[in-house]
């Protein structure tokens, strides 16, 4: 006997609104040479353009943040919590394997019964997640679907460690999506390099965050334009059309040497790495939601995610913006 099959059952998706969230605390870089960090200001400024970041408090947990986030994506998609049925959480800062932070993130937000599940790719976890929610509405498997990162990278530092301590931050974003009249999330391109997993790890020994900055840093300026521009071709958008581009904020130089290659001449470029930090999955979708909120993307425009890192796994896609 054959299984029923799955098809469509709606034209299009799109996302229906975002929300942002960052702890209280503001680090500057002079407050991490206060606890004892070899640095100065000028030369975390120089090599990765972050000036101040954000910490969670001890007992503020990446549920708490993605409490936050969500009920302000929820608030600007008009979404009420009996209208959500799935729920996806990327993040890779989970300080336990077992529970997932779905479940418990569902049942604080009032969202009876949902399909919930933690997605972890690193950096590009929400624009993977942002996929498999927009798949499941246009399957019909969901009708709305929150789709949440939320990091909190403070518990995993080695603060003698300043080629590391100085980027990663804490903070989470949140998207509801749902059906829509015309595509308005476009194909991914989305891929890894298994080969250079090593590259980006929390050590399982010191549980501390670590990286080779200057293989990523190549392997991101050199593979990440074209997989970008492939998404733009996958859309049916040129150069011309992406009114912002949003990759990971990794950090400032990174940003703007994949912004230069892929000259985008109407773009206006997320640089929000500047003051947010490197907070892993959760940094596309805390520049996007901010952008919006200050108005500088119009409703509709298209936009252009880019995510990668550790693994190495990347995604990127072209959205039209809420």
């Amino acid at each position: 006997m054959a299984l029923n099959a799955i098809t469509p059952s709606v034209p299009g998706t799109r996302i229906l609104g975002l929300g942002h969230y960052q702890p209280a605390n503001v680090i500057t870089n002079d407050d991490l040479v206060a606890r004892g960090v070899d640095t100065s200001d000028e030369w975390i400024r120089s090599r990765v353009g972050i000036v101040e970041r954000r910490y969670a408090d001890p007992d503020e947990t990446i549920v708490d943040m993605a409490e936050h986030a969500s009920s302000k994506a929820l608030a600007a998609a008009g979404v009420g919590p009996d209208a959500v049925d799935l729920v996806i959480v990327a993040t890779c800062t989970m300080t336990t394997p077992v529970p997932a932070a779905a479940p418990e993130l569902a049942a604080r937000l009032g969202i009876d019964a949902p399909g919930a599940y933690d997605l972890n790719t690193g950096c590009s976890g929400w624009v993977y997640a942002i996929n498999a929610a927009s798949a499941a509405v246009l399957t019909g498997q969901a009708q709305n679907v929150l789709v949440v990162a939320s990091e909190r990278f403070s518990g995993w530092l080695d603060f003698s460690d300043r080629s590391t301590c100085i980027i990663l931050a804490d903070g989470a974003g949140a998207a509801v999506v749902g059906a829509a009249d015309e595509p308005a999330i476009g194909p991914i391109v989305w891929g890894s390099d298994g080969a250079q997993v090593r590259n980006v790890i929390i050590d399982e020994q010191t549980r501390y965050f670590q990286q080779e900055g200057q293989a990523v840093y190549r392997w991101a300026t050199s593979q990440m334009p074209a997989i970008a521009q492939e998404a733009c071709r996958r859309a049916g958008v040129d150069a011309a059309d992406i009114a912002a581009f949003v990759p990971h904020q990794a950090n400032l130089r990174m940003v703007e040497a994949i912004a230069r290659k892929l000259a985008l001449p109407n773009a206006i470029v997320a640089r929000d790495v500047q003051v947010s930090g490197n907070t892993s999955a959760a940094t596309i979708p805390l520049a996007l939601s901010k952008m919006v909120e200050r108005g500088e993307i119009p409703s509709g425009a298209p936009v252009l995610l880019l995510g990668f890192g550790s693994g190495l796994a990347y995604a990127s896609q072209v959205v039209l913006a809420p």
